[in-house]
């Protein structure tokens, strides 16, 4: 339950322009542009595009730069913003095969027709920060050469014309294709659902998810069939026209998975295929989406589902990284009425408790332990009213008040005496006097035995 916060308008409005002043930072120093972000921080606009659904690269550039560089605050944004805009139809589905590849690697083959790209890639870097980039530095301009005019068919199209991997899965020509900004998530979701799921999903989440699968929770054996990175032309179907019109073109990268091969006793065993394709350069979020959608794919391959990656309900549930900061981030608001109500359960459990646990019903020692010990009580008046051992055992009439041989103030004291041989049996009765209780605990820790 939430609660109004009275006098918070003037705290907002502050807020507000407190959060306008430290985005912008020390005046002296440049405001940094959209083209700056765009094209410097390049992959951090990827993201956003992808996990915000929107391909927009000065729309994303600006709400990395009002969201201070936090991400998951951009691709919120970008999801608000795309929820206001009209929606005139759905383009032509894309054709990778026909990319203009910028970057293609594959793991299964060293020689593919078209050959391997390297491309713009971390990959054979050093991971060491250069200090270079701090002072300004420019860099030498990049290598170039004639576009190869040569076909780049995707390796899994290879095997799959020797029958090598299974054929991608078809999804029913006549069924409407899912939508999930449009309709809510229900189970079990086919696999249109489920590749925008992923697609529109948190990079950390599905990185943790592909990585558990390497570790053994749903294994699957993948390989890299083919990563590749390029534009790729849009096309929107004009009904008046009668024909396909090009949109113009959007940078894609794209994962195929070749995953362990399946058989049966009437079907030749072949390789198994896991998908990913998302907005930019995207290649970590690509192949982590391909080896959970491949996880996914398990009830329908037949195989035993036990893993978090293969829980389909799970993976799709917690994937979305603005529900789920909705989800963490609401317990920040006033839930005042929430906590007194459990603060006042709480107070009432621990007075019970109390209550119970100095009842002279309940006791730790038998009239055995008392007839053989020398007793000592924090107070005479609170043992003989709440220890259970004594008033039960002046009831019974195994030992009287007067056994009680003296209070811990009177044994500190000197009053009394204590042990005095070393087969006495001592028993100390404490009802709750705390300082006493520390005291003896202090004194015992300071005097061991000799």
């Amino acid at each position: 339950m939430y609660v109004a916060v009275k006098g918070g308008e003037r705290a907002i409005e502050n807020a507000h322009r407190l959060l306008a002043h430290e985005r912008r930072g020390d005046r002296d120093v440049p405001e940094v542009s959209l083209a700056q972000i765009a094209e410097q921080l390049s992959l951090g606009v990827d993201r956003v595009m992808t996990e915000g659904s929107l391909y927009d690269r000065e729309l994303a550039a600006l709400a990395i730069k009002q969201a201070r560089g936090d991400m998951i605050e951009a691709i919120f944004l970008v999801r608000a913003f795309r929820a206001t805009l009209p929606r005139f139809g759905a383009t032509e589905p894309v054709n990778t095969g026909e990319m203009q590849v910028r970057r293609r690697v594959s793991s299964t083959f060293k020689d593919i027709p078209g050959g391997q790209i390297l491309g713009p890639t971390f990959d054979y870097t050093h991971r060491l920060l250069d200090p270079e980039l701090a002072e300004g530095f420019v860099p030498e301009q990049p290598a170039t050469a004639e576009a190869s005019q040569a076909a780049t068919p995707r390796v899994t199209d290879i095997l799959g014309r020797d029958g090598l991997i299974e054929s991608s899965p078809q999804a029913d020509a006549d069924a409407p294709v899912g939508d999930l900004t449009r309709e809510p998530l229900n189970f079990p979701a086919d696999r249109d659902l489920r590749l925008q799921n992923l697609a529109r999903a948190d990079e950390g989440f599905l990185l943790a998810l592909g990585y558990s699968t390497q570790r053994g929770y749903g294994r699957n054996h993948p390989f890299a069939g083919e990563i590749r990175f390029g534009e790729v032309e849009v096309e929107f179907f004009a009904e008046d026209a009668g024909f396909a019109v090009p949109l113009g073109a959007i940078a894609l990268t794209e994962c195929q998975m070749v995953n362990q091969f399946k058989g049966s006793a009437t079907e030749a065993p072949c390789f198994t295929r896991g998908y990913g394709l998302a907005f930019g350069q995207s290649e970590r979020k690509t192949m982590s989406m391909a080896l959970v959608d491949r996880s996914l794919r398990a009830r329908e391959l037949g195989e035993e589902v036990g893993a978090p990656a293969q829980d389909e309900e799970f993976v799709m549930s917690h994937s979305d990284n603005v529900q789920s900061t909705g989800f963490v981030e609401h317990l920040k608001l006033p839930h005042y009425v929430d906590f007194q109500s459990e603060l006042g359960l709480l107070r009432k459990l621990r007075k019970e408790f109390a209550e119970a646990e100095s009842t002279p019903e309940m006791r730790e020692a038998d009239d055995d332990v008392l007839t053989r010990s020398s007793i000592y009580v924090d107070t005479r008046a609170g043992a003989l009213a709440e220890s259970g051992e004594l008033v039960q055992g002046i009831a019974a009439g195994v030992i009287t008040a007067a056994d009680i041989r003296g209070e811990l103030s009177e044994l500190a004291r000197g009053i009394v005496l204590g042990r005095r041989s070393a087969g006495e049996i001592t028993l100390f009765k404490s009802v709750g006097t705390a300082i006493e209780d520390l005291a003896a605990a202090e004194l015992a820790l300071n005097n061991p035995p000799s």
